[in-house]
C-alpha cells in the first residue's frame, strides 16, 4: 500500500511505511472519510496520535492546519519512520514525538489537552478498550470540545460502560471501524 498525504500543505507527499507487519496504515480511502468528517475542525486543533505507527494520521493533521500532534509509539522502528515522515513533509516544527506506552501515560495527570486523540492500536488485544475506559477516568486529556477517535475492525467492537464520555458516531469503510467519543454534556 502507498502512502501519501491527500492534502494541505503537505499534499502528494509519499510517506514511509513501518517494516514488517506490526503496523496497519489506515488507507486512503479511511483517511479521507474521516477528514471529511472533522472538516474544518483540523485547522488550529491539537492532536495525540496515539500507537502511531507510520505518524500518517497526526502527519495529514498537521499538513491540513493543526497547530500540534503529539505521536506515541512503544517501538524503536514506528518511531524512527514518524520522524522521517514529519522531516519529509516538512512538518516537524509543530510535532512532538515520543517512544513510550501511551497507556502508562493515560495513568498520569494530563500534561496539556487535546482536541483529537486519535486510537488505532493493534488489533485484537484489547487495547483499544482500555484506552477509552483510562480516558474515561481521566477526561483532563480531552479539550471540553474534544474527541476520541478510534480504529478498530468491526469484529473487535463492543459496548463499553462509560461515565464521562459518550459514544456518538460510528462508520465502517469494509474491513475498518471508526468510532466517535466525546465528553458527556
Amino acid at each position: 500500500m502507498s502512502l501519501r498525504v491527500i492534502a494541505g500543505v503537505a499534499k502528494g507527499r509519499k510517506l514511509k511505511a513501518v517494516p514488517g507487519d506490526t503496523t496497519r496504515p489506515i488507507t486512503d480511502k479511511v483517511k479521507q472519510a474521516l477528514f471529511n468528517i472533522l472538516a474544518g475542525d483540523v485547522v488550529d486543533s491539537t492532536w495525540w496520535d496515539m500507537f502511531a505507527g507510520t505518524g500518517s494520521v497526526g502527519i495529514e493533521a498537521l499538513s491540513r492546519g493543526a497547530t500540534f500532534v503529539r505521536f506515541t509509539d512503544r517501538y524503536r522502528v514506528p518511531i524512527e519512520t514518524i520522524r522521517y515522515n514529519l522531516a519529509h513533509c516538512r512538518l516537524s516544527d509543530r510535532a512532538e514525538v515520543r517512544r513510550a506506552d501511551a497507556l502508562a501515560m493515560l495513568l498520569h495527570p494530563a500534561d496539556r489537552p487535546f482536541q483529537n486523540i486519535y486510537v488505532a492500536p493493534p488489533q485484537y488485544q484489547g487495547l483499544w478498550e482500555k484506552v477509552l475506559l483510562l480516558l474515561d477516568q481521566n477526561p483532563s486529556w480531552l479539550t471540553e470540545d474534544g474527541w476520541v477517535i478510534v480504529q478498530i475492525h468491526p469484529r473487535e467492537y463492543k459496548d463499553l460502560e462509560l461515565h464521562n464520555l459518550v459514544q456518538f458516531d460510528r462508520r465502517r469503510y469494509g474491513s475498518t471501524l471508526l468510532i466517535f467519543y466525546r465528553l458527556k454534556e
